[in-house]
């Protein structure tokens, strides 16, 4: 669905468990491409027109939902970055069912299947991407985070505008 005023949804994780993965993008993103924080990003494009019903949506689905634990469970070569890859099974079901609610607004990117990670290198060059990789896999350990709800956000052609946090409803 075309739009004038793109949302993005992303996984909410704990400023704590964040922390370490923002250190990493500032280090290794480009600054002049570095608009946000570090991000999960769930879905990259619904209508801004429906904001309101979204939200409803996803309020709806995940008022019973306890806080998540999602496992850090690797390093992931993007060929122009670096990720981290995330594991949690519980969060891929919450996807699926706001993806199967809202499907007729879903785009291309956002009917593919979804793989969580947390990006904090893009759009370098293959060398400076094979050279992180390497340097951040030697030392990886799976470690865990915290996910406490999910947040909307406005894009704003490059920024994003954060407009609602949709907390889980249990243990959050």
């Amino acid at each position: 669905m075309k739009t004038r005023q793109p949302l993005i949804v992303t996984a909410r994780i704990t400023d704590s468990d964040l922390e370490p993965f923002d250190r990493l993008r500032q280090a290794h993103f480009p600054a002049d491409r570095n608009f946000l924080r570090a991000h999960m990003t769930m879905f990259h494009r619904l209508p801004g027109e429906y904001e309101a019903r979204i939200v409803d949506t996803l309020n709806g689905i995940v008022q019973n939902t306890d806080m998540m634990i999602a496992e850090v469970s690797g390093v992931r070569h993007l060929g122009a970055g670096v990720a981290y890859a995330i594991t949690c099974p519980q969060l891929l079901d919450i996807r699926a069912t706001i993806a199967a609610e809202l499907i007729a607004w879903l785009g291309p990117q956002d009917r593919q299947k979804w793989q969580p990670h947390i990006t904090v290198q893009n759009k370098v060059s293959k060398q400076r991407a094979d050279d992180l990789y390497r340097n951040l896999s030697h030392s990886f350990q799976p470690h865990p985070i915290h996910i406490s709800g999910l947040d909307v956000w406005q894009y704003l052609g490059g920024p994003w505008q954060h407009t609602t946090t949709v907390q889980f409803g249990r243990g959050s």
